[in-house]
């Protein structure tokens, strides 16, 4: 029995249903987008409510300063991350409010925290959370610290959703790619579904080539990581709204070659990467020598990074797509879908076309909350929540440790 296929049929025999809330505060620290869903088996998950709590300065800032060493860690480090919690509280009691829920009414919270440091080569992964403190603000369980158990294992950690892509945006007939735009872009590849069923034998075991059924997801390069640091260096903004600035400048295609010669995008996945890699001294480096390239065109070849960086690995792994599927931050960036459109039609799939999971029924910014509130349902059922093909864990394991209310 293929992977997938056992994170369904366990999702139908624990009949997980309940409310979960989900929160997911991402690699651009701009605050946390929380859900509340109802899960029923069997049927698709159903968004009740949805809030967004931003972040104080004060709050990123301390989080941005953790992403690298310093004097007095392991306090700062505790006092963001229950600052961090009881921003995570707010967003919990916004959803009780807009959704009518009482606490007792909520089965559990997962939420997967603020990556600060992201190692799985060194065997681990840091994502602080005061779950103890959401949980007691909350009266609601918290599940946390989802990575961990597959770093654990052997994995990278990353991506974790996939196994939720694969629950709600598989289709029968055609190969799809649900690309995740956030600080770092990702890509799951979803096969057929009546391929993967025809590679398990589901069908009675018509042909397929071994790896034709397997779901494969993995970290593809910067996304709005740089391209938020770039727009706060030169619009004194916290990203750049709509991609106007992108917009205004063209590709340097000397540097776009520069910043591509960066050896993670050559690596096989299972591959990961965040800001430990991918951050402001990266950039600083890749552009000495560019200082007379205008910043709008620094911009512009950014986006084209991102874009370029995800078409390449689509066209290396999922060749015969049909269509691109984005969510994260960057689905509200039109400049950078068109970038990837663009990139697409110059590589070996041109004619793909790229639309927002929108077009799928899920809002983009519901993607990533909705899937940690689904590793919290299996998490809770004791199902596991990871799919060792993508992250290369030694096997399946649930994810995350539990903090009663």
């Amino acid at each position: 029995m293929h992977e997938e296929q056992k994170l369904a049929a366990r999702t139908q025999q624990t009949g997980a249903d309940g409310v979960y809330f989900g929160l997911m505060s991402g690699t651009s620290m701009d605050g946390v987008d929380g859900v509340a869903v109802q899960f029923r088996a069997g049927e698709a998950p159903r968004v009740l409510a949805d809030a967004f709590v931003g972040f104080a300065d004060g709050l990123r800032d301390a989080l941005f300063a953790l992403q690298q060493p310093g004097e007095n860690e392991i306090e700062r480090e505790a006092l963001a991350a229950s600052a961090l919690a009881a921003r995570y509280a707010v967003c919990c009691h916004e959803l009780l409010r807009s959704a009518n829920l009482a606490p007792a009414s909520v089965r559990a919270i997962g939420v997967h925290g603020q990556t600060v440091r992201h190692r799985p080569e060194k065997g681990y992964t840091r994502q602080i959370n005061n779950p103890a403190l959401l949980a007691e603000m909350t009266q609601i369980d918290v599940v946390a610290d989802f990575r961990s158990r597959d770093v654990a294992a052997g994995g990278q950690g990353a991506p974790l959703v996939p196994a939720f892509h694969a629950q709600v945006f598989g289709a029968k007939d055609e190969t799809r790619v649900v690309c995740n735009l956030g600080g770092i872009s990702n890509i799951t590849v979803l096969p057929p579904t009546r391929v993967r069923a025809a590679s398990r034998g589901d069908d009675g075991g018509h042909a397929a080539a071994a790896d034709s059924g397997a779901i494969r997801g993995f970290d593809c390069g910067p996304a709005n990581v740089l391209l938020d640091e770039w727009a706060k260096r030169h619009l004194r903004a916290p990203f750049d709204e709509r991609g106007r600035f992108a917009a205004s400048g063209t590709v340097n295609q000397t540097l776009l070659n520069a910043l591509l010669a960066e050896p993670f995008f050559e690596q096989a996945p299972p591959k990961s990467t965040g800001r430990d890699l991918f951050n402001s001294e990266w950039l600083d480096a890749k552009l000495a020598g560019f200082e007379a390239v205008a910043p709008a065109d620094v911009q512009a070849t950014l986006a084209a990074l991102t874009a370029v960086s995800v078409a390449r690995e689509i066209e290396r792994h999922a060749p015969g797509c049909r269509a691109v599927y984005v969510c994260g931050g960057g689905a509200r960036n039109p400049e950078l879908l068109k970038a990837l459109e663009r990139a697409l039609d110059r590589s070996g799939v041109s004619g793909v076309p790229v639309m927002t999971t929108e077009a799928l029924g899920v809002p983009a910014h519901h993607v990533e909350a909705l899937a940690f509130a689904w590793l919290a349902m299996r998490c809770v059922e004791r199902a596991a929540g990871n799919l060792p093909a993508v992250t290369g864990a030694a096997g399946e394991r649930v994810l995350g440790a539990i903090y009663p209310r």
